[in-house]
């Protein structure tokens, strides 16, 4: 049996913050011996919506496990395009796991991470040893499905504790068909990737290693292929139509460029804004014909000077800057404003991913704590590349397309690449890494409130 949580709102006052009525609606129902499945619907809290749209959470998978494919089991090995060989044991899905061998530090969130679009064609490892530990939670991911093309890890914990577990990690990868691999030592991998930079990798089952060996040679890197196009809506869609705040006065709509956007980040836009969730090519004439009074630029996978939707959507930035338009990037938005301002991308040595990156606020001086999931990076204007992948892969020399110039306004305390972009004249701005974190620290979650105020200084006709 699956209950909507919308028929059940009214009982709960519109003050109360939202996490806390999901988790009283969820501690209400499951003391009924009740599962819940309630999809994604950002929407459903707000104030004056009374039809929200509902999308599928990569969890509800497991709502009913009599449909899961077969578990792997038995020996695998895990080869390095470089010559490294490890063995391990296979779990998840059956199959080849294979695509960019990348890590994350982050000590929990394993949920979030695996349905986090920025993941496509890569496999992720996780440095935390232990995996798995609170089970899957129902709506509790961040995306339709699991993104990553293969898993990684020392141990994954078979028998989760935690009263709301709908399953384990190895089921919801089953679920989606992501193959793991289990009993592998994930410091040595780690280090590898640290010194020697991100390299392609395939794992499989250990009778199958030549055949590995084989399609090892002839891979080609997933930053090929239109990963932004993999992971996005095809059809833009109204989040929360007629959403009001607590006066009851309508919410600014935006919209919001979908290049691989998590649930998080669209949660907390909802909150303040009226929501158009829209495909990474629409372009700035349609976005108009919304009636839109800002745009958003969302996270992504891949190499934001890919040829394909992400490169519409940085033309798209670049028209909404130009007409002086507030504007707010994320992740790959942030990297996408950076080649529209004339300024060029990179890919790093190993990236930033986890959720302990310290970013120094150079107006302020403030040093924020933040969640981060990129393997690409804006170029310093002063110092060029910096944490530089040893290919030296990097983009093709770009011209400003909105003609304002951008300074620098922060940075990575490790390792000095640039973490966000200040519009000089414009009401636009952003950062690399995630403000909505999930998982992760919420230092930086104020950025979507300043966002709201640059949307509210120009509705007053400040900007």
């Amino acid at each position: 049996m699956i209950l909507v949580r919308r028929k059940f709102q009214l009982k709960f006052p519109w003050t109360l913050n939202p996490s806390i009525m999901d988790g009283l609606f969820r501690q209400m129902v499951m003391s009924m011996g009740v599962r819940v499945g309630s999809g994604f619907a950002p929407g459903s809290f707000n104030r004056g919506v009374e039809e929200p749209p509902r999308f599928t959470d990569a969890a509800d998978a497991l709502l009913d496990k009599t449909t899961l494919p077969k578990r792997a089991a038995g020996e695998g090995i895990l080869l390095l395009a470089d010559g490294g060989r490890f063995e391990g044991d296979l779990f998840g899905a059956e199959g080849f796991g294979e695509g960019e061998l990348v890590f994350t530090t982050g000590m929990m969130g394993y949920q979030e991470s695996l349905t986090d679009p920025s993941w496509a064609g890569q496999v992720l490892t996780f440095t935390y040893p232990l995996i798995g530990n609170y089970g899957i939670h129902i709506s509790k991911s961040e995306s339709r499905a699991v993104w990553p093309k293969g898993v990684v890890v020392r141990h994954a914990m078979n028998d989760p504790d935690h009263r709301d577990s709908a399953g384990t990690v190895s089921e919801l990868l089953q679920a989606h068909g992501v193959p793991g691999i289990e009993n592998v030592d994930t410091r040595a991998i780690t280090r590898r990737v640290r010194e020697l930079g991100t390299v392609l990798c395939i794992f499989g089952p250990k009778e199958h290693e030549a055949e590995m060996k084989q399609r090892l040679e002839v891979m080609t890197s997933p930053e090929l292929e239109d990963l932004v196009d993999m992971v996005s809506i095809d059809e833009p869609v109204l989040l929360n139509p007629g959403a009001c705040d607590d006066l009851g006065q309508p919410l600014p709509r935006i919209g919001a460029l979908d290049c691989g956007v998590k649930y998080n980040i669209l949660r907390n836009l909802c909150k303040r804004f009226e929501v158009v969730w829209c495909p990474p090519d629409t372009s700035f004439e349609a976005l108009q014909g919304f009636s839109i009074t800002a745009l958003f630029c969302s996270n992504g996978p891949g190499d934001p000077a890919h040829p394909g939707k992400a490169t519409n959507a940085r033309y798209t930035l670049a028209q909404a800057v130009a007409s002086g338009m507030p504007v707010m990037g994320i992740c790959l938005g942030h990297q996408l404003m950076g080649l529209a301002s004339g300024l060029k991308t990179y890919k790093m040595r190993y990236g930033h991913r986890g959720a302990n990156q310290p970013v120094v606020d150079l107006k302020t001086q403030r040093v924020w704590i933040t969640s981060q999931n990129h393997g690409f990076a804006v170029a310093d204007p002063t110092n060029g590349m910096l944490a530089a992948h040893p290919s030296g892969a990097t983009s093709p020399d770009a011209e400003n397309l909105h003609g304002y110039d951008v300074e620098v306004r922060y940075i990575n305390a490790n390792d000095k690449t640039v973490e966000g972009l200040d519009v000089l004249g414009r009401p636009c701005f952003t950062v690399q890494f995630h403000p909505e974190a999930c998982p992760g620290p919420h230092d930086a979650e104020p950025l979507f409130d300043r966002f709201r105020e640059l949307v509210d200084a120009h509705m007053r006709g400040e900007s």
